[in-house]
């Protein structure tokens, strides 16, 4: 009965994926029409769309295009095939609420680098990710305000009125200007990142303008221009609105048309860092492989049968003529081996640590 039912289940899902010509046009149209279907529900059938915000549904629409593109494209490697797929399968570790929320919600792992680092990345990330919590409801019409007469607002989220609130009061006030403080929070984030990147003598070798500085430029022409409209409603009556009002808007746009190709496109990625941390803890607690040189403990022996397997896989043959597999060395070992395929020299066989190999960050 159980065999019956796995076959036809896997009978059905084939029959599905063969409807579309890619898995990049199945995840294109089920998530657009997911996209659409949730706004005819929220909007109460599309009676409440703003049409000045169409240009943020048409950059999003690029957006998930472009990363369904870069994460199958990413996804369809071997490696990364593996530990989506353990990783799925250990998502209900005990430890996944804390590793979430050291990866996801306070960055702990950039904490180990030095706490100017941290409080950039915190403020970025959570200025960027509370800015979309904020725009892309109101872009779909998830959540919008009603007026009444009697001063106060109504919100309403997914067609239902949730809350009414003064329309002079403070909460109002917290709702008016939750963009305006989550891009002075991306503001002092990027000119964090920019002096470090100017200053820090490693970092300005290393970085490269389009990859590295144009994101953050971005994201600084955004906060900058999306303050910009608050200060032209308050302060000029409305003066300049509709002009500035474009500019933020092609900011955006082009910011989301960019985002999955580039520096930016760890955002939407990094979610899949609970994965890979899960899958070594898991592993490693199990039996952990030991260096064939050094017999220092470097990695699980499930990850090791892994890079073997798909080294293998893609025709990859570390097997070294002294008897052993490139892969079963340790990190400074392996260094200290090329070092002898060189010198003719068995630096390998010298047990001496070098000066960084405990470094943390």
């Amino acid at each position: 009965m159980a065999h019956s039912y796995v076959h036809e289940s896997i009978k059905n899902r084939r029959s599905v994926n063969r409807a579309f010509a890619s898995k990049f046009a199945k995840s294109m149209f089920i998530t657009v029409s997911l996209l659409v279907i949730l706004s005819f529900i929220a909007t109460r059938m599309f009676t409440h769309v703003d049409l000045n915000l169409y240009g943020y549904v048409v950059g999003t629409f690029v957006f998930i295009g472009g990363f369904f593109y870069r994460f199958i494209a990413w996804g369809e490697r071997p490696p990364t095939k593996i530990f989506i797929k353990k990783g799925i399968r250990l998502l209900f570790r005990k430890s996944t609420p804390k590793t979430t929320a050291n990866h996801l919600g306070t960055y702990q792992f950039i904490w180990d680098r030095g706490i100017y680092r941290w409080t950039q990345h915190l403020l970025i990330g959570w200025g960027v990710i509370l800015s979309c919590l904020v725009t892309f409801p109101l872009v779909f019409g998830w959540m919008y305000f009603t007026m009444e007469e009697n001063g106060y607002y109504t919100v309403v989220a997914f067609g239902m009125d949730v809350m009414r609130v003064e329309a002079d009061g403070w909460l109002a006030f917290f709702f008016y200007n939750a963009l305006n403080f989550t891009a002075i929070a991306v503001i002092l984030g990027v000119c964090m990142a920019l002096y470090r990147r100017l200053k820090h003598m490693q970092a300005r070798a290393e970085q490269k303008f389009i990859y590295d500085f144009m994101p953050l430029y971005l994201l600084l022409f955004i906060s900058i221009t999306g303050l910009a409209l608050t200060f032209m409603n308050v302060f000029l009556h409305g003066q300049g609105h509709y002009v500035m009002s474009l500019i933020h808007q092609y900011s955006v746009i082009v910011t989301l048309i960019y985002l999955p190709f580039g520096k930016l496109a760890h955002i939407p990625f990094r979610p899949l860092s609970v994965f890979a941390r899960n899958y070594r803890e898991h592993y490693s607690e199990q039996s952990m492989k030991k260096c064939t040189n050094c017999s220092t403990e470097f990695v699980s022996t499930e990850q090791s049968r892994d890079v073997r397997d798909v080294l293998h896989e893609n025709a990859i043959h570390f097997d070294m003529e002294e008897g052993f597999n490139l892969a079963e060395l340790c990190l400074p070992c392996r260094r200290k081996y090329r070092m002898s395929r060189f010198s003719g020299k068995p630096t390998h066989k010298v047990i001496h640590k070098e000066a960084n190999q405990d470094a943390k960050g």
